[in-house]
């Protein structure tokens, strides 16, 4: 059967060893369709980053780019504008026909934290091949604050599936004939679009600006930090805001997604002609993610949004971004938002769990 693996298949996959950890993976990792992945105790400071291509390790390339090795044991700050390689806890012994795929976690996302997944001879960031034996690591790029890490962090996560099961346009018209995925028209065009929100309901605010000179976010603080510290609120009356290159803002899809408990999903970059901007997609969506039945009625996508060489105008409405839906191979066991931690069920524009809500 192919499609996503959902949260039980993941324990079976642990238990044969095909998804292993230094130390034991504890239940609080495995997600609906989806294993959040842990720091390990080493990093290290690199030149530039890069990928270990075919044939070559990523032990082989540190030696190459290596500035120097970093004990995170009683933790240690990612400087801004640095590039970090940091070994994980998990390696894997992936069966024929399985691959993985990982990605940011939200949280991660919406800090600026560049975080990829890197392999023995991978050719590609977060893509791992059928069959791949051999450890993990995470490159970090902290692009807007420096953060203060600890072994067992978790940053990324991977998401396994057999074959290709990605719907079809077609196929997604019907499903959201079937059970809305969003609420309002779908625009449904190699995925489904989503568009920013410039004209909230209440008030004028819009979205957030990271502040170029901060102090450093203790990843473990949770809702300890006051916005003000490291945002400028964004403001309009107009549905129209200008974005200014090398800024990073967090902004809201006007839509609320919703994501059926057989389905996953990921976001994906809206391919425009317009290349003034790029929406980060830091984001696997779960089964249950705004499903009524696990205590959402639709979530807001948060959009992470970083301007390029010259200004832009962005205005509401405008489609950023596009959700890709693919099958799971059975319904998990445990929906996102049902008995466990999920930050954001029934989100709206919101900071990352690390700030303070007034």
């Amino acid at each position: 059967m192919t499609g996503v693996l959902p949260s039980q298949r993941l324990k079976t996959m642990i238990a044969y060893g095909q998804i292993a950890g230094v130390r034991p993976v504890i239940p609080e990792q495995i997600q609906p369709a989806s294993l959040d992945l842990r720091l390990g105790l080493r990093a290290w400071r690199v030149r530039a980053s890069f990928l270990a291509g075919h044939g070559r390790t990523v032990a082989q390339r540190l030696d190459e780019f290596e500035m120097h090795q970093i004990d995170l044991t009683n933790g240690a700050v990612l400087e801004k504008g640095c590039v970090y390689v940091v070994e994980l806890m998990e390696s894997l012994a992936l069966p024929v026909g399985i691959q993985a795929v990982a990605n940011a976690k939200s949280s991660t996302g919406r800090l600026d934290l560049l975080t990829r997944t890197i392999t023995d001879g991978g050719e590609e960031f977060d893509r791992i091949q059928p069959g791949y034996s051999g450890p993990l690591y995470a490159e970090i790029c902290p692009r807007s604050f420096s953060v203060l890490v600890r072994p067992g962090m978790r940053l990324n996560q991977i998401r396994f599936r057999a074959g290709q099961a990605v719907l079809a346009d077609d196929e997604l018209r019907t499903l959201h004939a079937q059970s809305p995925l969003v609420d309002g028209e779908a625009v449904i065009d190699d995925g489904l679009g989503f568009s920013v929100d410039l004209r909230p309901e209440s008030g004028d605010l819009v979205g957030y600006r990271a502040k170029p000179h901060t102090g450093v976010i203790d990843l473990d603080r949770i809702g300890q930090y006051d916005p003000v510290d490291f945002w400028e609120e964004i403001h309009t009356k107009s549905g129209q805001i200008i974005l200014d290159p090398g800024a990073f803002y967090i902004l809201v899809s006007r839509e609320a997604v919703h994501i059926p408990p057989a389905y996953a999903a990921e976001m994906a970059p809206y391919l425009a002609m317009v290349g003034e901007f790029r929406v980060h997609y830091a984001g696997f969506f779960d089964p249950g993610f705004g499903h009524a039945a696990a205590g959402g009625a639709g979530s807001r996508g948060v959009l992470e949004v970083r301007c390029h060489e010259a200004p832009f105008v962005l205005e509401h409405g405008q489609v950023v971004g596009r959700l890709v839906y693919e099958r799971m191979t059975e319904i998990p066991d445990q929906l996102y938002g049902a008995g466990i931690a999920s930050n954001y069920q029934g989100q709206g524009l919101k900071l990352s769990k690390h700030f303070r809500v007034s």
